[in-house]
């Protein structure tokens, strides 16, 4: 692996381990924001270093684009709790963009994980797929089945 692959795989791990910890901890805490930013500054720098890395089609490809979907999310997120707008539905839309962004982490690795399979090379883009659709139904049928609950319980 590359120096940049390895730095990407640190920020990944990073990302994962602080998104989980943001995800189930009480929100609106001062923990919560400080690890809610360590997450945040890890998937930036996750995402730019996927977009600068090119071993796999040789130029611009698929994942550099679910990179940019990251940084969409990751920043549509980020931008109801800098602004507080729209008034009574920030913390909301801030939840749901976070909540897919890490979704979406977890999906990559996933994806990762099983397109390592031995003896699989030809089913490459098949198990990414599977794999990622699958992770995301997951993920959105548990977001939307704790979201309130979740919200219910944020610190004033």
């Amino acid at each position: 692996m590359s120096e940049l692959g390895w730095i990407h795989t640190i920020f990944g791990i990073v990302a994962l381990v602080s998104g989980l910890v943001v995800t189930v901890q009480r929100k609106g805490t001062r923990w919560h924001r400080t690890i809610g930013h360590i997450y945040f500054t890890s998937m930036i720098s996750l995402n730019l270093t996927a977009l600068s890395i090119y071993n796999l089609y040789g130029n611009f490809g698929p994942f550099h684009w679910l990179a940019l979907a990251s940084l969409i999310t990751l920043f549509a997120g980020l931008i109801p709790v800098l602004t507080r707008s729209p008034k009574g539905k920030w913390l909301e839309r801030h939840a749901i963009f976070i909540n897919y962004s890490y979704i979406g982490l977890v999906a990559a690795f996933a994806a990762e994980i099983t397109s390592r399979i031995p003896d699989t090379d030809d089913s490459f883009g098949i198990i990414v797929a599977a794999t990622s659709v699958l992770v995301m139904f997951l993920g959105s049928s548990i977001l939307w089945r704790f979201l309130p609950h979740s919200l219910s319980k944020v610190k004033n």
